[in-house]
Order: structure tokens, then C-alpha cells, then sequence
């Protein structure tokens, strides 16, 4: 289609297609003040256009990676007995809803709540300059991935001439220590420590060896912008992590070289706030009469800490043998009260975790969505719900609850709710972009079956002849 036939569609409809490399990227609406009757509809043709953009010969463009497919597109397994392959040729957000209804009526149009969304189909992974430093992020106190973390080192040092970042205590492993082969290599580390120094602008892209739990140790590293993250399965589940790592000089090679597809896991944005209380402590510096030490009292004054969490944020009664007692805020409204174990608000990545085990559906992390799962609420109506990504959730204990909650965030970070408490959740708007093995849609459906084991049952007998006519 000419640019002259776009720059019509942009004028005539109010809506713009974003390019990049060649693939439609997005559909966004023009800001428009016009009242309902004088907005152009769009016609069929146009419409036809936008829902359907066949954009295969730009696709398939792109460079094969690892041998499993010729194109970046997400493609659906082919029928039996056919050799073509189904090629994607809507956007994966769904067609972009007509705003007239009717003759007479419209949506009333707002220029401040224009939201560019990318087509996830085509999130492809490219560098601005070519990344010269990467973390590795190893399971910890794990003698199974002590060669493996070894061999992707040497690679990355000696034939990538890569900056290499690793935690300190990971290299304060007896293995690593002792082994005198390894040492020129190792002194070419740069370390770090969590807590203690910010490597948030130095890292460009991450390399997790382990399960799942690496992947989300390497998005807390990272409280803002999170580099890309590359996920080798050496762990137990490895439902997060889908490159094996037998093959891992190419994989590696080849996102360096920004031949990648990503999958942009969103996160929830987290703030604590304590409420200012006074408590008495025993001071042991405090005043002292009579060789004895006085009592006082010490203030604490409201605080607020702030998390980005992957999966989940998890609220429960911790050791107290009663009903936690919590009430849940959406937009400043009260909508309901957990009485049970707790809740768990998680986001689409984290539906497959701690979530799925608390009877919540699974969602793939290209919806944009936050779930609120209860954990054994005392309720038989009490089901799982999911509410738009753009809510504000506010948990705060009720009123007249008998003890205490507590909190954790990715299983982190565990800290006590108290009354005056709140903990205030919604979508950050820093996802942690983790590349696929083939695509979004392929490897999510895959660590479901591989993982999950998801809908795997015995399959049933075909009927004979004689007993079809018989039944």
C-alpha cells in the first residue's frame, strides 16, 4: 500500500499505522474534538485493511533462529496432511473496535487517553549499539550448574570479549575458589552485591542459569528498566525458562546479534505504606536510674517502601491460627473482604505459579490484566477474578480484624501488615522483556505441556463398525 493511501487513511479515518521494519506494529486512534455526526466512518475496504494486514513478505524478512522456523510470525501448527504454513495476519490485541454506534451515536473522544499498544506478534528484539556487558545470574549453592556457568563464562569473556557481571557470593562457591584453570577468567568479573550497588545502568542484557526462581530474582535487581533476559533451563520447573542450554554458543550469538523474539512479561508496581504508630521497646542505650533501664517509648513514623513484582504479591494470615481479615480496594472502592487464608494478586506471568495452584485460570503475559485469587476463603462463592491492567487495588486489614497479616512479594520480602497499614497494587509500566525460544504464543503453550502436564489424559477408543451400529 502506497504512502499516499496511508497518509489518506490517517486523515480520512483518525487512525495510523506505526511501522517498524516493515511490520504494522499498531493501530492508534487520531485525538479528535468533532462531534458524533461530523466523524468519518471508516469504510469497508479500509476497515478490511486494518484487521487484515497481510504483512507475510515483510516477515519473512527476518533471519531464521535456531533452525526451528523461516519467519518471526507466530504460526499455528498446519492442518494434517497440509504443507502450508498458517501464517498470523491479524494483530494479537484483536481487531480495533469501531467507536460508532449506529446512526446517531459515538463515543465521546478523549485526546489525553491515547494508549499505544505494540502488536505482541511483533516484538522483535533489537540493540541501539551492540551490548557489551551482560549479567549472569546462577542458582546459587547448585553444583549441577557449576560447569555450565563456567563454559558460558570462558564463552562470553574470551571469544565475545563481553563485560561480565556476577554476584559475589557466587563467586565465594568452594568450587569456583579452588579451581586455578578458572582464575584468569574470573578476574576479569565485575561483582556486585544486592541491596548494596545499582547496576541498573550498566547491565544490557541478563543470562539466567537455574529455574524460574533466577528469572525472578533478576527482575528485583531491577527497579526501573529491566535489559533483556535470556532464561537457560538448568532448574526443577523451568516453566519461565525455555532455552536448553546443550546448544547455548549459537542461542547466545544469535540474541546478541538482535535475532530474538520477546515476550514482555508485565510486573505490578507496589507500595507499602506503614502507618506512624508509637510502640515501647527496651532501649539498651536509654536512661538510667538506679542501675536500672527505663522503658521508652520509640516512634515510628509512616514509611513507604516500593516493589516491582513478576508474579504475584501474597497477602495471608502467617503464623496466627485465625481467618486473615483484609479489605480489598479497586479505584478507591471497597469490593469485597477476604476472610480466609489470604489473596494472592498476581499478574498474567504469575498465573501459572502460586495463583494456578489456588484454583485461578491461567492467562498468557500478552493480556493485560491483574488476577485476585483467594486463598481458601471461607466462602463457597468466593471465586478468582481478573480486572483490568490499568485498576489501582489497595489492601488494607479490615477494621475489626483479629490479628495481623503479612506480606510477600515474589516470595521476598516478607514483612508484617498491621492495622493503618495499606499495600496499593497496579500494572508497572516496566515489563521484564524475556526472549523466546521460537515465539510468544509457541513456548507459552509448551512449558504448559511440558511443565504443567496441562490437559494430558489417556486418549479415548474410536468406535468399531459393529459397535457403531450397535449404539
Amino acid at each position: 500500500m502506497s504512502r499516499i493511501l496511508l497518509r489518506s487513511l490517517f486523515f480520512n479515518t483518525g487512525v495510523f499505522i506505526l511501522c517498524e521494519r516493515g511490520i504494522p506494529v499498531c493501530t492508534m486512534e487520531r485525538p479528535q474534538n468533532k462531534a458524533c455526526g461530523k466523524d468519518k466512518s471508516v469504510s469497508a475496504e479500509e476497515a478490511l485493511f486494518f484487521s487484515a494486514c497481510d504483512c507475510e513478505d515483510d516477515i519473512t524478512r527476518g533471519k531464521p533462529i535456531r533452525g526451528r522456523t523461516k519467519s518471526r510470525s507466530l504460526s499455528a501448527s498446519p492442518g494434517p496432511g497440509s504443507t502450508k504454513e498458517f501464517r498470523r495476519t491479524r494483530s494479537m490485541h484483536g481487531p480495533c473496535p469501531v467507536t460508532t454506534f449506529g446512526p446517531k451515536a459515538c463515543m465521546l473522544q478523549n485526546p489525553k487517553a491515547i494508549m499505544h499498544i505494540q502488536d505482541p506478534a511483533s516484538q522483535l528484539l533489537t540493540w541501539n549499539k551492540p551490548p557489551k556487558s551482560v549479567l549472569v545470574i546462577k542458582k546459587v549453592r547448585d553444583a549441577s550448574l557449576l560447569q555450565p556457568f563456567k563454559d558460558l563464562c570462558v564463552f562470553l569473556t574470551e571469544q565475545k570479549n563481553m563485560i561480565v557481571y556476577v554476584e559475589k557470593k557466587v563467586l565465594e562457591d568452594p568450587a569456583i575458589v579452588n579451581d586455578e584453570n578458572f582464575g584468569p577468567v574470573k578476574k576479569k568479573f565485575c561483582t556486585f552485591r544486592e541491596d548494596f550497588d545499582d547496576i541498573s545502568n550498566q547491565i544490557d542484557f541478563i543470562i539466567c542459569l537455574g529455574g524460574d526462581g533466577t528469572l525472578l530474582y533478576a527482575s528485583s535487581l531491577f527497579q526501573d528498566s529491566v535489559p533483556p533476559v535470556m532464561a537457560f533451563h538448568l532448574g526443577s520447573l523451568g516453566f519461565l525458562t525455555p532455552f536448553s542450554f546443550d546448544n547455548f554458543q549459537n542461542q547466545v550469538t544469535q540474541v546478541i546479534e538482535g535475532n530474538a523474539a520477546l515476550v514482555l512479561r508485565s510486573r505490578l508496581k507496589v507500595k507499602v505504606h506503614k502507618e506512624h504508630r508509637e510502640k515501647k521497646n527496651l532501649v539498651q542505650n536509654g536512661v538510667e536510674e538506679n542501675g536500672l533501664i527505663v522503658n521508652q517509648q520509640e516512634k515510628e513514623y509512616g514509611k513507604q517502601t516500593k516493589y516491582q513484582v513478576l508474579n504475584e504479591v501474597v497477602v495471608d494470615r502467617g503464623p496466627s491460627s485465625y481467618l486473615s481479615n483484609v479489605d480489598v480496594f479497586l479505584d478507591g472502592h471497597l469490593i469485597t473482604t477476604v476472610q480466609g487464608d489470604g489473596v494472592i494478586v498476581s499478574t498474567p506471568t504469575g498465573s501459572t505459579a502460586y495463583a494456578a495452584a489456588a484454583g485461578a485460570s491461567m492467562i498468557h503475559p500478552n493480556v493485560p490484566a491483574i488476577m485476585i485469587t483467594p486463598i481458601c476463603p471461607h466462602s463457597l462463592s468466593f471465586r478468582p477474578i481478573v480486572v483490568p491492567a490499568g485498576v489501582e487495588l489497595k489492601i488494607m486489614l479490615s477494621p475489626d480484624a483479629r490479628n495481623t497479616a503479612w506480606v510477600s512479594f515474589d516470595g521476598r520480602k516478607r514483612q508484617e501488615v498491621c492495622h493503618g497499614d495499606s499495600i496499593s497494587i497496579t500494572t508497572s509500566c516496566y515489563p521484564v522483556p524475556s526472549i523466546c525460544f521460537r515465539d510468544p504464543v509457541n513456548d507459552w503453550f509448551d512449558s504448559l505441556a511440558e511443565c504443567l502436564h496441562w490437559n494430558v489424559r489417556k486418549k479415548q477408543n474410536h468406535f468399531t463398525g459393529d459397535e457403531e451400529e450397535e449404539y
